[in-house]
């Protein structure tokens, strides 16, 4: 049950138009938009940013794990400590994720990425 990496921070912004063309200006590259978030990455690393209408989520960091067992056995490892975690959720890009919070109630995600498919 190894974390990856710390794979994305998400932040709320007031437009995703004018953020995302923000932040492509900074060299990030847009890889989803909808109406109410957007998602852009820096090599692996990414930045959500959440709309003011979007209510999945709130502001958060994001960690990885290589493999959706590990994320469920972290998922049942912070239940058995008594820990919030939130249900798993299985989403359209192919990850799986569950939220949880720190100490301090700061959000954070746990968030499986499954490898990209090879071109060939």
């Amino acid at each position: 049950m190894k974390l990856k990496r710390l794979g994305h921070v998400a932040i709320r912004v007031q437009s995703i138009a004018q953020s995302v063309q923000f932040y492509q200006s900074l060299g990030l590259e847009l890889t989803w938009q909808d109406t109410d978030w957007a998602y852009l990455r820096a090599g692996v690393d990414g930045l959500a940013l959440l709309g003011p209408d979007y209510k999945s989520a709130g502001a958060h960091f994001g960690f990885v794990f290589d493999n959706r067992q590990d994320l469920a056995a972290h998922h049942s490892r912070l239940k058995d400590l008594g820990m919030m975690a939130g249900a798993i959720h299985d989403h359209r890009d192919g990850t799986a994720s569950f939220y949880s919070k720190d100490l301090d109630g700061n959000l954070f995600e746990f968030l499986y990425e499954p490898a990209p498919a090879q071109e060939g």
